[in-house]
């Protein structure tokens, strides 16, 4: 069976050891402990597949919360319809978070845009004042 040390797993997946230790402290990874007091982590192939799923959470930008339920439910021999019926709700549920968020942004680039629009236009005016003052000093 492969194992795995946290300095292996952080350079495969490009994290850091204190990245993979927060996943354990959050209940997302377990590993075995071995040596003096167990104080040295041995992920199994299957930690390793918990970490590579919950990184993929992660990038879909899902809740750690999110993540655990989903990842825990691969652990259990339940029907996979029913995890796979759980798992779309869970992306239905952040797709119309993004999409949310996507309608706002729109509307927020809107409004920089008209301010933009009236910086410029009060500042086209406020010059030409200034320089025909400037010509009738001369």
């Amino acid at each position: 069976m492969a194992t795995y040390t946290i300095t292996e797993l952080a350079r495969e997946f490009d994290i850091t050891a204190r990245a993979i230790r927060f996943y354990e402290d959050r209940g997302l990874l377990s590993p075995l402990r071995e040596g003096a007091g167990g104080r040295t982590r041995v992920y199994s192939a299957r930690e390793r597949t918990r970490l590579k799923l919950t990184l993929r959470g992660k990038r879909l930008g899902l809740t750690l919360s999110e993540i655990k339920d989903l990842v825990d439910m691969y652990e259990s021999p339940k029907d996979s319809a029913a995890q796979l019926e759980r798992f779309l709700k869970v992306l239905a549920a952040h797709r119309e978070h993004l999409e949310q968020q996507r309608e706002d942004i729109v509307v927020t680039l809107a409004e920089i845009s008209t301010h933009e629009a009236e910086c410029r236009r009060m500042l086209a005016t406020e010059t030409k004042p200034i320089t025909k003052r400037a010509k009738a000093t001369a």
